[in-house]
């Protein structure tokens, strides 16, 4: 898959994280929706890309406490509940890919978390995106 396809996989993983967080859809509605949804101008997922993006969904849900455990100890003086929800989508996926995705090196799982907060987030944001899964990746074994 190409660096593109990879990028616009987490784009669609983020949106429908989303989904799942708002929505309170579960993460299969979630992904059967944003397939449904026509994104005028954005090119389609293929079948390839649309199964990255949902395995990036469906790991970051079932992980979702040890991925919150992991963003609240090093998100200092912040709670995870505290934490805007798109920052904190953009952290649970990024932490997901960190820990379970060994074939993307961490320093691309970062910069994809980075662009994804300039795309979705406030400026203020990409920084404290980089601290903390910066923070998180030299916690890691």
């Amino acid at each position: 898959m190409s660096t593109g396809s990879r990028h616009r996989a987490r784009e669609a993983a983020f949106q429908m994280l989303y989904q799942w967080e708002v929505g309170r859809a579960t993460p299969e509605t979630a992904a059967a929706d944003y397939q449904a949804i026509d994104q005028e101008g954005i090119e389609p997922l293929t079948p390839v890309t649309r199964r990255f993006a949902e395995s990036l969904v469906a790991g970051t849900v079932a992980d979702v406490a040890e991925i919150d455990r992991l963003i609240g100890t090093h998100a200092q003086h912040w709670r995870i509940e505290r934490i805007a929800i798109v920052d904190r989508l953009i952290l649970r996926l990024a932490v997901y890919e960190l820990l379970h995705v060994p074939d993307t090196p961490p320093s691309v799982v970062i910069d994809e978390a980075l662009e994804l907060a300039r795309t979705f987030s406030e400026e203020d944001a990409v920084g404290f995106v980089n601290g903390v899964l910066d923070a998180v990746y030299k916690s890691l074994p």
